[in-house]
């Protein structure tokens, strides 16, 4: 197994029951915006929490996946700051996993760096490219979540690479 949801298997050292569980369904699922047949605002976060919702999934993944990635900062670039704020940033150490998992997944499923893949990003989208932007003014937050949740697996044994 590889990706994302590969990589919050580690994380079932720091979290327990449901939680453990949710960040496994949220790393499954929090790219499900991209889907073509689900795009409406073009922000992926929020179209594929907006779909997660419709389906009857619980509004804490809803809120998960609208969030993951710092995704406020592309909100705000985008005009859909009040569209985002239907669900709550949960701030927690479930949050900070799947941030974690994100942003220590390269695009081909295998480990990267934290500042490998926001300059991944960057390349990907180019220079002018509203998403290159936003990640850059959430690359602090993003650092952050990513450190926070890796002295949690320290502490827990892991061995972070």
């Amino acid at each position: 197994m590889r990706g994302v949801a590969a990589r919050v298997l580690w994380c079932g050292k720091v979290l327990q029951g449901s939680d453990f569980r949710l960040l496994v369904a949220a790393a499954y699922l929090h790219d499900i915006g991209y889907a073509p047949q689900l795009v409406d605002t073009g922000l992926h976060a929020l179209d594929g929490a907006r779909f997660l919702r419709r389906m009857g999934f619980p509004d804490r993944l809803c809120a998960l996946i609208a969030h993951h990635s710092c995704a406020m900062g592309e909100a705000r670039l985008r005009g859909l700051s009040s569209q985002l704020a239907e669900w709550v940033d949960e701030q927690t150490p479930l949050r900070d996993a799947l941030w974690w998992a994100d942003m220590t997944t390269g695009p081909d499923g295998g480990m990267i760096s934290v500042h490998g893949r926001i300059a991944e990003i960057q390349e990907r989208y180019g220079p002018g490219d509203l998403v290159t932007s936003s990640i850059r003014q959430a690359e602090p937050e993003l650092l952050a979540a990513v450190e926070r949740t890796e002295a949690r697996l320290r502490a827990a044994g892991v061995e972070v690479r």
